[in-house]
């Protein structure tokens, strides 16, 4: 049995998500342009919506779960009157609601009281998996099961008018893991009936936003340290590059075999030339460890 070839193209792609694909279909894509197996995404756009998918090709798949960890910024339509079996428009419609006392004051109070440190129950048409099996193919299949809500933070959540008083549109900046199709759903039940997404856009995913975004067929590879570029940076010398090459443990002082960490990371540690080594994480008092070294 043949060896995998070991990865040749090595970099970051902030892609700007068009609507009616999936997020495998993105990296399906990408790899053919590339012509790049080991690629990557660091979390998972809905087929029907857009925006900001960051990519890691090559060695820069194995620091995507610090990507993952980013918040997100997101916007949207909530429809009220109508809720659907996967929270958004592209669901059959479960229920309808006579929502005729619809003021931007009530709604703006709904979203209030959904903004800080939640508990929320992931969807069941989501990605997320139980028991090794994604809830989505389990929707599909007819069934559903319990899901433990999860803790999640709302830094903002912004509500404004259409030209419609049914729908209203909504800016939300968030923890990662948040699902914006269920504040939806629950944006509805708090004002007494029902509601769905619509129209969702990430528009930015930690410090990489949609304006440095592009579509799978125009987006550029960026070098490998721009992925850590939203966690503290460490420059090494190259006696200690070698030794993070080999993945040992670094004391946290400064002097003599000691790298001056500054916060409590992860840091993204850097040759000379600003290359990406590893990625280090806190090992008690005064030492860090690799997460991952790319070396």
């Amino acid at each position: 049995m043949s060896r995998r070839k070991p990865p040749l193209v090595h970099g970051l792609l902030v892609v700007d998500k068009p609507a009616g694909v999936t997020s495998h279909d993105v990296v399906a894509q990408l790899r053919r342009r590339l012509g790049e197996r080991r690629i990557g995404h660091s979390g998972t756009l809905d087929p029907d919506a857009t925006g900001v998918m960051l990519v890691g090709v090559g060695r820069v798949t194995r620091v995507l779960r610090f990507l993952t960890a980013l918040g997100k910024t997101y916007t949207g339509e909530v429809v009220f009157g109508t809720a659907t079996s996967t929270l958004d428009s592209s669901g059959e419609v479960t229920g309808t609601y006579t929502m005729t006392d619809l003021s931007l004051e009530r709604v703006q109070a709904a979203a209030a009281g959904l903004t800080g440190h939640i508990m929320q129950v992931p969807p069941m048409v989501s990605a997320l998996k139980v028991d090794g099996k994604r809830l989505h193919e389990l929707a599909r299949e007819g069934i559903e099961i319990e899901r433990r809500p999860r803790p999640v933070t709302v830094y903002s959540f912004e509500v404004r008018p259409t030209h419609d008083p049914m729908v209203f549109g909504v800016t939300l900046r968030c923890s990662a893991g948040t699902y914006i199709r269920t504040l939806a759903a629950d944006l509805g039940s708090l004002l007494g009936g029902g509601a769905h997404l619509r129209a969702l856009r990430r528009t930015a995913v930690g410090s990489f936003t949609e304006a440095e975004a592009a579509s799978p067929d125009d987006c550029e590879l960026l070098p490998a340290r721009i992925a850590l570029r939203d966690y503290s940076g460490v420059a090494v010398n190259a006696e200690t590059a070698d030794l993070v090459a080999h993945g040992r443990v670094l004391d946290r002082v400064p002097g003599p075999g000691g790298v001056e960490f500054a916060g409590d990371g992860p840091w993204a540690v850097l040759d000379e030339q600003g290359e990406l080594l590893a990625v280090y994480e806190s090992f008690g008092e005064r030492a860090a460890k690799p997460a991952v070294v790319l070396a």
